[in-house]
């Protein structure tokens, strides 16, 4: 009895273990897909408890009509198939075009990827429960220490694969190794071995499923001849068929690939910019975040930036030098920037991700020895402990992307903390990604920042003024303690060439934008930030309520 309830507690730590880390993978897998946002976290949680209940039910039912150690063991293998089907079915329709809105098109992909791997990891613990109880008079000590092995499992899956396993491995090769634990489990703990047929028959299974992969290069073969060429040896038909399932698709300029604890990062060698050098893209999950040309610190490709540029131009004849503090680094384009053309300014840049830290110093032109000086950690978490005295002359937010935005950022009360490491005469400038005509984000985002800083002291930059005519955009959003004659800002960065990216909206028309736009204030307690960004989704890909 003693060496049944160790094989049982095993058993459902095992299959706890590699459900919870399949659940936290599923959120980095299908980043680059439908971005990290609550509406992911959502149906990916919802999708697991609901496959876990339902196997439950279902194992219970098996349990009762098949109390072998056989079902245990085929229950196993399949939970191991299903780890494996996770990846390529990412790569086959992470991508599709469902047209559906938002919420409906990352729980119809969760659901057809996940579903059946949860359901059948929920499977084997009534199994486990039923082959271990033989004697009544024990069970809540047979079933409290299987759920609690099981729930151990939870544990060291959800901390393991969070603080260390995304990073060491990544999510592809994680689901490989979970694969195979689970298959080689099926073949300890299923009795396998004592019956010739059956061992056969999961050889045979194994192998068929093993030929799915060789199957799809010969029909990729065929439909395209000019781009594929076939292995010449078993061993490279195998290191193909893992290649084409387990790693992540990748455009040929891409050069650099990397999974760590924040974002799938991927850097790839992209189009010439105006001087004719190629540029070095950074893209984070689905988004490229920055164009950096390594011959060239001057160079900003995109606009937005270079709206930060013309404040900064207008704001430095009036400073012998400043202070700027970014949140956000991203590619550090225009922290190098700074650096370049203002050698007296001192540069703070707040990254939670050291990975990205590291890659911009090895690979996109920030040097060991630059003044730039980088603080990996939270946003929010270094405001709050920045000195009192600590004061900026700039603060850049740079965090906010179009489908993962950081909700604590955009609170009214980190704007005032925020206020408080201004300078008097300091700017708070934001680039928000937005439908101009239907979303609801930006808008509420500026009257949150009026809440702190005063009406008037709030303004829009785009990159027309003519607002009928702009759909999902980055705008810029400029903030300070003090009014700013952006008339006087307009004068002199146009000066004599008559030429500037930014298009300020008369502060009369930004009031009239706001009244007929719905908007709420955000604070901790009400920031629903995933639900003011949908209309991003619906009017890039066309999606319908």
């Amino acid at each position: 009895m003693q060496r049944e309830v160790i094989k049982a507690n095993i058993v459902v730590f095992i299959a706890s273990f590699c459900t919870l880390v399949i659940e936290l993978v599923a959120g980095r897998i299908m980043a680059p897909y439908v971005g990290v946002s609550l509406y992911t976290w959502t149906s990916i949680i919802g999708v697991v408890l609901a496959g876990i209940s339902i196997g439950a039910y279902l194992g219970g039912r098996m349990a009762d009509r098949y109390p072998r150690s056989s079902t245990l063991g085929w229950l196993l293998f399949l939970s191991g198939l299903g780890a494996f089907s996770i990846s390529p079915l990412t790569n086959l329709i992470g991508g599709a075009q469902f047209h559906t809105s938002l919420m409906t098109r990352i729980l119809l992909i969760t659901t057809i990827i996940f579903f059946i791997p949860s359901c059948l990891l929920g499977m084997i613990s009534p199994v486990v429960v039923k082959l271990t109880l033989n004697n009544l008079e024990k069970t809540g000590n047979v079933v409290g220490k299987i759920y609690a092995f099981s729930t151990l499992g939870s544990i060291l899956g959800t901390f393991a694969t969070g603080f260390y396993l995304i990073s060491w491995m990544g999510t592809r090769y994680i689901l490989l190794t979970m694969g195979v634990i689970l298959i080689i489990s099926a073949l300890i703990f299923g009795g396998f071995f004592r019956s010739k047929k059956i061992l056969a028959l999961f050889f045979l299974f194994l192998f068929l499923f093993a030929l799915l992969p060789l199957v799809g290069l010969h029909v990729y073969a065929k439909t395209k001849p000019e781009e594929f060429s076939f292995p010449t040896s078993p061993v490279e038909s195998i290191k193909r068929m893992v290649g084409y399932a387990f790693k992540a698709p990748l455009e040929e300029e891409t050069y650099f690939f990397k999974e760590s604890g924040y974002y799938t990062l991927k850097l790839k060698k992209s189009i010439k910019g105006n001087n004719g050098n190629s540029l070095e893209s950074l893209i984070l999950d689905h988004l490229v975040h920055s164009y950096t040309d390594l011959k060239d610190p001057l160079y900003l490709e995109y606009e937005y930036i270079r709206m930060y540029e013309e404040m900064v131009r207008w704001q430095a004849r009036k400073r012998k030098s400043f202070k700027t503090l970014f949140l956000g680094g991203g590619g550090y384009t225009f922290p190098r920037f700074i650096e370049a053309k203002y050698p007296e300014a001192e540069i703070h840049v707040v990254e939670i991700d050291p990975e990205i830290t590291r890659v911009v110093k090895k690979y996109l032109g920030v040097s060991e020895n630059s003044k730039i000086r980088s603080f990996n950690e939270d946003g929010r978490w270094f405001v709050m402990n920045c000195k009192e005295k600590e004061t900026y002359d700039f603060i850049f937010g740079d965090a906010f992307n179009d489908l993962s935005i950081p909700y604590h950022l955009t609170t009214k009360e980190f704007a005032m903390q925020l206020k408080n490491l201004l300078k008097p005469d300091g700017l708070l400038m934001a680039n928000v990604i937005d439908s101009f005509k239907k979303g609801a984000f930006m808008p509420s985002y500026i009257r949150t920042l009026e809440e702190v800083f005063g009406k008037g002291n709030v303004h829009l930059m785009t990159l027309s003024s003519d607002y009928d005519k702009i759909g999902v955009s980055t705008c810029v959003v400029v903030a300070s303690p003090q009014r700013l004659n952006m008339d006087d800002f307009v004068r002199k960065v146009k000066g004599k060439r008559g030429e500037m990216t930014s298009h300020v909206m008369p502060q009369d028309q930004l009031q009239e934008f706001l009244k007929e736009r719905y908007s709420v204030i955000l604070t901790d307690d009400y920031v629903p930030v995933d639900n003011l960004i949908a209309p991003i989704f619906e009017e890039r890909f066309g999606y319908r309520q």
